[in-house]
């Protein structure tokens, strides 16, 4: 195949790569912004090389002409949780998207690959415009812990390096640290709520600090330099408490002094 039908085929799944990273990314934004814990906490993205298609279609016996039929992950996009239980929340989201048809599920929790291999698959049919129309492509979805993505990126180096065919001293301890990566993530839910609480508590003071630094800003247009610097002596006093009820206390007290700026200058119009 020419090198430049190629880049014709590969150019939309790599359209379709960046859109859906896009909007997973978005959702973690939105989360956030919102105040609230995240089921998705990275996303990554890629198109399979020309290398690694050819390979699994000479590895599967698939035709050239049914490249984009049966090779399903084209396409990938990489979901990244804290806990497991994130695990299922992030495929109903996905499940009851407009934009995103799924095609089939795989799922690795519940079934462990015989190497130990834990993830949740999904392919989905998901369209792009291209200029010449709508282009309905498959790609695959994979979605797991940290634990479980550090396993997988070490037993896909090795099964690599041993072209299939790894030592069974290798399997043996690659198998044993996956048993360890299960435990880890048991123990990680087991306190799942605690450290969900402590990350709400610091992304909630995050964003007070910043609304507080907004409102500081624009108080330099309407006052005083010196009447700012003393405002701002008092938020670093307020923030070194690292109370988030304090900070509250003051933005809201940044609020009452804005509002009768705003009010004077109606006045004087």
């Amino acid at each position: 195949m020419e090198i430049q039908l190629w880049r014709n085929i590969l150019c939309p799944y790599e359209l379709a790569v960046k859109e859906l990273v896009l909007k997973f990314e978005h959702m973690i934004e939105e989360h956030r912004q919102n105040d609230m814990y995240s089921p998705i906490e990275q996303v990554s993205g890629r198109v399979k090389s020309v290398y690694s298609i050819l390979e699994k279609m000479q590895r599967k016996n698939i035709p050239m002409n049914r490249m984009e039929e049966d090779v399903e992950d084209i396409a990938g996009v990489r979901i990244i949780c804290q806990f497991e239980e994130d695990i299922e929340t992030v495929a109903s989201i996905i499940q009851n998207r407009d934009d995103m048809e799924i095609k089939s599920e795989k799922d690795y929790l519940k079934h462990i690959k015989q190497s130990g291999y834990r993830s949740y698959h999904l392919i989905i049919y998901y369209t792009v415009q291209t200029l010449d129309g709508p282009r309905k492509l498959q790609a695959e979805i994979q979605i797991r812990t940290m634990a479980m993505n550090f396993w997988a990126t070490i037993e896909h180096s090795l099964q690599y390096k041993y072209k299939g065919d790894m030592p069974p001293h290798v399997a043996e301890r690659l198998t044993r640290s996956a048993d360890a990566i299960i435990s880890l993530d048991r123990e990680m839910s087991s306190v799942r709520n605690e450290i969900i609480d402590a990350q709400n508590y610091s992304l909630m003071q995050a964003n007070i600090v910043k609304d507080i630094l907004l409102s500081i800003e624009n108080l330099y247009r309407v006052s005083n330099q010196r009447e700012v610097m003393k405002i701002q002596d008092e938020f670093l006093r307020v923030f070194n408490t690292k109370d988030i009820q304090q900070l509250e206390r003051f933005h809201r007290q940044l609020d009452i002094i804005a509002e009768g700026y705003r009010a004077q200058s109606v006045e004087a119009m």
